[in-house]
């Protein structure tokens, strides 16, 4: 039952370890990215309550500032209307992004390959549905966990003289150790957005 218990709680876990690692390195700076896409709507649409919704209160003046600018400027001509639309674009990620505590680097272009789990969680969302996520989450950690436990066990009886057997142990004890401890330590004190720094409440 216990059992049972730990490795029901690991999509939590690793899903946790994803999203909201300082890195923040998901696919929010992305041209085919959530934040960009909704810029996009933002600006055919004309309202900006698209994009606010991905930055932080404080910082709303400023976007709604470049949302303006750009609706002017993206009238003049479709070169105009290009590079006005990168611009906030940009702006609007790199805002993004700090309010998350993770450094902007620039758009990456469009079919950039995300995180790993990142393809995954956007498919559970846009379906309703999180049971096929846990399975792969619960099949891959399950892998994970079942090695680094395997290698331990394989090294541990080693001969009290046999020193070089004896660190091949330690080896693996120690990152069988610190993997499990990483894995209980997100769960307890997973952040509710990218970083604690954040306001946001998801995403990536």
């Amino acid at each position: 039952m216990k059992r049972f218990k730990i490795f029901s709680l690991v999509p939590v876990i690793l899903v946790a370890l994803f999203f909201f690692t300082n890195n923040a390195s998901a696919h929010c700076d992305t041209i085919d990215g959530p934040v960009v896409k909704a810029a996009q709507k933002s600006l055919e649409t004309g309202n900006v309550n698209y994009v606010l919704i991905w930055v932080q209160k404080k910082d709303e003046d400023e976007i709604k500032k470049a949302f303006e600018k750009t609706l002017k400027v993206r009238k003049l001509s479709p070169e105009a209307k290009e590079f006005a639309d990168m611009y906030f674009f940009e702006t609007l990620v790199r805002i993004h992004r700090a309010g998350e505590g993770a450094p902007y680097t620039g758009l990456k272009p469009a079919g950039s390959t995300p995180e790993p789990g990142i393809a995954e969680a956007d498919l559970a969302v846009e379906k309703g549905s999180i049971a096929e996520l846990i399975n792969k989450i619960n099949s891959l950690s399950k892998e994970e966990l079942t090695k680094r436990f395997k290698h331990v066990i394989h090294t541990k009886n080693f001969k009290e003289n046999d020193v070089e057997t004896g660190r091949e142990f330690v080896k693996h004890y120690v990152t069988f150790i610190h993997y499990v401890e990483g894995i209980f330590t997100s769960i307890i004190k997973s952040p509710e957005g990218h970083s604690q720094k954040s306001e946001i409440h998801e995403h990536h």
